[in-house]
């Protein structure tokens, strides 16, 4: 559902077009699922949607949006509805969308226009911070900047053309590097056996020996650690997870019987599930907002969003396995795919800490303020 005055009134804009794909997507998600490999056709209907670019630079052929906050909106509508047609395919875009942040941000004319030139062809990219010990590091050999060191978790490894890595300078805080992330060489996706997300291909990436030209460096080091939009940026996938979520209620409402519609208590367990998952999109829609504001405290609200959602995904799943019963865990049943996707794509790193740090923000001050224009 678009609420929107903004989306209402593009109805040739991203999130139509989204929609427009989205069984496509949800159709060719089920197949990915059962012989998990880098989904190319999922990923050539964005593109073909022209939803590769709709989030890029102007200098790129980006979308015009009258505003930040507009193209927030739109922003989350859009990985909302591909998050509910396939998580997998939800979180290869919001890696992509992220990227296109990093190229608005930090990206130089030259390397805005490389871009564009890139998305002409149909490419997409990810964001690649996760490594094991030591890390990735630029070293200098020979008057050659050279990489060194492998990424894990790299979603779509071997399938994206593009990534954004972190790479730890000898001297200085860390910065970000472009590198082609399609090299079959220096792919591993062996460890990647999981029950869910499984089309993500989140393997480990090998950078070592990678030539670094000037080109190939985005914005100064220390950029990417920036706040508020390091931490905030969370909001992008919990938007995602939003759409997994409100994928489940859906089908959850879907697959009840007349016999359980007219039970009290399945009542009951179904407006539990609605009002965790209208909770959920309440907390993603106020960070969305806070993030195109880059608000001070944008980080404190993305880091109990992602407890939020966390809890309204793991409520809902429990419910949804409840109303529907067997079927819930039948293979082949979309219900199914959805539940192992969100169990798995719900595991960020640190959500303990994440809530501690949002707490102390709220005790420190009244983190959520009394700007009533946010509504």
């Amino acid at each position: 559902m678009i609420s929107s005055p903004h989306l209402k009134a593009a109805p040739d804009g991203p999130a139509a077009r989204a929609a427009a794909i989205a069984p496509r997507l949800a159709e060719l998600g089920a197949r990915y699922d059962a012989a998990p490999v880098f989904p190319a056709d999922s990923m050539q209907c964005l593109a073909a949607a022209g939803l590769h670019r709709s989030f890029a630079p102007n200098a790129s052929g980006g979308a015009a949006y009258a505003d930040a906050v507009a193209r927030a909106l739109c922003l989350m509508t859009v990985l909302r509805i591909v998050g509910r047609a396939d998580l997998s395919v939800g979180r290869l875009y919001e890696g992509h969308v992220n990227a296109l942040a990093l190229f608005d941000w930090f990206g130089s004319v030259d390397q805005q226009t490389s871009l564009g030139r890139a998305l002409d062809r149909g490419a997409f990219y990810g964001v690649w911070a996760t490594e094991p010990a030591p890390g990735v590091r630029l070293r200098e050999l020979d008057g050659q900047q050279l990489l060194e060191g492998a990424k894990s978790f790299a979603t779509g490894a071997g399938g994206l053309a593009h990534a954004i890595v972190t790479a730890q300078p000898q001297q200085g805080q860390r910065r970000l590097v472009i590198v082609p992330a399609n090299d079959p060489a220096r792919t591993d996706l062996s460890h990647w056996r999981v029950r869910g997300m499984r089309a993500t291909g989140s393997g480990t990436y090998d950078l070592t020996r990678l030539p670094v030209r000037a080109a190939d460096c985005l914005g100064l080091p220390g950029d990417y650690d920036l706040e508020p939009r390091f931490t905030t940026g969370a909001w992008r996938f919990t938007a995602v997870q939003l759409g997994g979520v409100e994928a489940l209620l859906t089908e959850t409402r879907l697959a009840m019987s007349d016999a359980a519609r007219s039970d009290p208590l399945q009542r009951a367990k179904f407006a539990d599930a609605v009002a965790a998952t209208r909770t959920a999109y309440l907390w993603v829609r106020e960070c969305a907002l806070r993030a195109a504001r880059e608000d001070a405290d944008g980080p404190a609200f993305a880091r109990m969003t992602r407890g939020i959602v966390e809890r309204a995904a793991l409520d809902v799943m429990e419910l949804a396995a409840r109303i529907i019963g067997t079927r819930s865990a039948m293979d082949g049943q979309r219900v199914d795919k959805i539940i192992r996707d969100l169990s798995l794509y719900l595991r960020q790193g640190g959500p303990d800490h994440a809530r501690d740090e949002a707490a102390l923000a709220w005790l420190d001050h009244d983190a959520w303020g009394a700007d009533d224009a946010l509504w």
